[in-house]
């Protein structure tokens, strides 16, 4: 499978993703995600991103009927929280994180999930003085069966240059909770070739990047975003083509680029066409850019 997978945490994943964040909350959309997700799934695909808050929980919904009757243990059901779906706005509140827990549990139809996300966090503008209540509910959530592990998923959190969450004091405040076997071990943050700041800058503790926090850590780190929406499957700049061999649309190089990131486990493409997820597919026969060839992308 040419390095098509990887083993974090324990889990063995595969090294792309497919999401369910775009389309309207209507019966056509879900036709179309269970599709995708069927060839997805077949094609080898197992992990799988959604949200409660998604398209108004009809994408956990169809994920559920989807995955019903497939062997559980083989796939890798992500989902998050933080947004109330009633639009009242953004809380942590562990009453609140149970409620949706067990919401997402209910329309996935599986007892537990194996990423559990905290949803834009940086949203709680006081974020370091929750943790501890919030990261003991997620410890308890994890000693009742209900998650494997859980995390952060952020849309600009670890990107600002001003004030960046410091995952080095994310991944302290989950030590106090439960110590060295807390299970805060995945952060979800957009990286593409537009977006690689998780790469390229250098906002965490001791002037590092994200990816290497993660690393010192013992982080995972999930890239969303991986062809920006659509916005990087087409038109891109013509020498790049020379430095993704054996591809041959922009949209496998898009993702080829993610994965082959030193640090990306696992690169999520949202997309509800099937002949979206065999294009992308292909990336199962073509293995990851050697560092020297990615760092040559930089002009390094």
């Amino acid at each position: 499978m040419s390095g098509f997978y990887r083993v974090a945490q324990g889990m063995r994943l595969s090294s792309l993703g497919i999401g369910t964040y775009i389309g309207d909350a209507g019966d056509a959309v879900d036709r179309d995600y269970e599709a995708a997700l069927t060839a997805a799934i077949d094609g080898g695909i197992n992990v799988i991103d959604t949200s409660r808050n998604y398209r108004r929980q009809r994408s956990e919904k169809v994920i559920g009927r989807t995955i019903a009757g497939r062997a559980r243990e083989q796939l890798i059901l992500c989902t998050k929280t933080g947004y109330r779906i009633d639009g009242a706005g953004h809380t942590l509140d562990p009453e609140f994180l149970d409620e949706s827990l067990h919401a997402s549990l209910a329309n996935l139809g599986v007892e537990r999930l194996d990423i559990f996300y905290l949803q834009n966090p940086e949203e709680q503008p006081d974020l370091m003085s929750q943790l501890q209540r919030v990261f003991e509910t997620c410890e308890l959530f994890v000693s009742r069966g209900l998650i494997r592990f859980y995390g952060v998923a952020t849309w600009s959190g670890f990107r600002a240059k001003g004030n960046p969450m410091q995952l080095h004091s994310l991944a302290g405040a989950a030590r106090t909770v439960a110590g060295h076997g807390h299970r805060f071990r995945f952060v979800q943050v957009p990286y593409n070739l537009s977006m690689h700041e998780a790469f390229s800058l250098r906002n965490q503790s001791g002037g590092t990047s994200l990816l290497q926090a993660a690393g010192e850590c013992g982080v995972t780190v999930i890239g969303s975003a991986t062809v920006l929406q659509g916005r990087l499957t087409k038109d891109l700049p013509p020498q790049l083509a020379s430095k993704f061999p054996g591809l041959t649309t922009d949209a496998q190089r898009a993702i080829q680029f993610s994965r082959s990131t030193p640090g990306i486990t696992v690169s999520v493409v949202g997309t509800t066409n099937v002949a979206h997820v065999e294009e992308n597919l292909a990336l199962k026969q073509v293995a990851p850019l050697s560092e020297a060839d990615y760092y040559a992308i930089y002009g390094k």
